[in-house]
C-alpha cells in the first residue's frame, strides 16, 4: 500500500538509530517533513543524510539534538521545530532503552530516570503538540513501547512498568482527544534487529557468531525469524496516515506472534 504523508510534519524522538531511523526514512519517503531528534549530533547528522536521500522531497528531514528527559530542552525543541517546519501533525515517541534487572537491585534513581525517559518525556511532548492539533482538527500520536507493557516477564523492571504506564496513557489520550480528530496508538516491539542486539549477543552468547545468535533468537518466534525495522516502520506510517482514520486507543504487538494472548 502506498501511504501519502505529503503536507504533514512528523516529529520522531530517538530517530537516528534502529526503529527510529527506519520510521524517519519511511515517513520521509512517504512525503512527510520529518524532525529527527536524537542526543548525539554526529550520529544524528549521519541519520539525517541517510534519510534525506530517501525523502520524497530533498531537504525533507531536519535533525535536532535534544535529551528528552530534560523538560526545558523538550520545550525548546518544540519551539525550534514549529519555528522551522510549522505545527507538528505527527508525534512519534520512540526514545528509550531496555533497562532491566532484579527488582530488589533497582534504585529510586534508576526508576526515576526510566520514567523520565519513557513516560514523562512522551507526556510532555504530547502536551506541547496538542493545542495546534486541536486547532487544526487533525493529529497522530504514536508511542513506541514493547510487548512487556502487556505481559511483563521476570527481571523486566523498570522498563515493563514504564511501558505499561505508557500504554495506559495512550488509551487515556485517545479517549479524550478523539473528538478533535487526534488519534493515539501504541506499537509494542518484540524481537526486531536493531543495534542493541550486538550488545545482547556479547552478554548472552559470545561463544556464537552474531548471525547464529540472531538465528537462534528468531527461531523461537512463530514466524521463524526476527523482525526487520522496516516492517515496524511500515505499520507506524500507516497509523500516521489518513488511511488509519478509525484506529485509535489501540496497542498493537509487532512481534511475529511471540507474545501471549493478552
Amino acid at each position: 500500500m502506498h501511504i501519502d504523508l505529503s503536507g504533514r510534519t512528523a516529529l520522531i524522538t530517538g530517530g537516528s538509530r534502529g526503529l527510529g531511523l527506519a520510521m524517519t526514512r519511511r515517513f520521509a519517503a512517504s512525503g512527510a517533513t520529518v524532525a529527527c531528534v536524537a542526543r548525539h549530533r554526529e550520529v544524528l547528522d549521519a541519520a539525517v543524510a541517510q534519510a534525506d536521500a530517501d525523502a520524497a522531497e530533498p531537504g525533507g528531514v531536519r535533525g535536532y539534538v535534544c535529551d528528552v528527559r530534560d523538560a526545558g530542552a523538550l520545550a525548546d525543541l518544540h519551539h525550534a521545530v514549529t519555528g522551522d517546519l510549522g505545527p507538528v501533525d505527527i508525534v512519534v515517541n520512540n526514545a528509550g532503552t531496555s533497562a532491566s534487572g532484579s527488582f530488589e537491585d533497582i534504585t529510586d534513581e534508576q526508576w526515576q530516570d526510566d520514567l523520565e525517559l519513557k513516560l514523562l518525556a512522551a507526556i510532555r511532548l504530547i502536551r506541547l503538540c496538542l493545542p495546534s492539533m486541536k486547532e487544526r482538527g487533525w493529529g497522530r500520536i504514536i508511542n513506541v513501547l514493547n510487548i512487556g507493557a502487556k505481559a511483563p516477564g521476570a527481571r523486566s523492571c523498570p522498563t515493563a512498568v514504564s511501558r505499561a504506564a505508557g500504554m495506559a496513557m495512550t488509551k487515556a489520550v485517545a479517549g479524550e482527544y478523539g473528538r478533535y480528530g487526534i488519534l493515539a496508538n501504541s506499537l509494542n516491539t518484540g524481537v526486531l534487529v536493531t543495534d542493541q542486539w550486538h550488545r545482547l549477543h556479547q552478554e548472552r552468547s559470545p561463544e556464537t557468531t552474531y548471525d547464529e545468535f540472531l538465528e537462534a533468537t528468531g527461531s523461537r518466534v512463530p514466524v521463524g525469524r526476527m523482525g526487520d525495522p522496516a516492517e515496524f516502520a511500515a505499520l507506524a506510517c500507516f497509523l500516521a496516515s489518513d488511511a488509519a482514520s478509525y484506529i485509535t486507543g489501540t496497542s498493537i504487538n509487532v512481534d511475529g506472534g511471540l507474545s501471549p494472548v493478552v
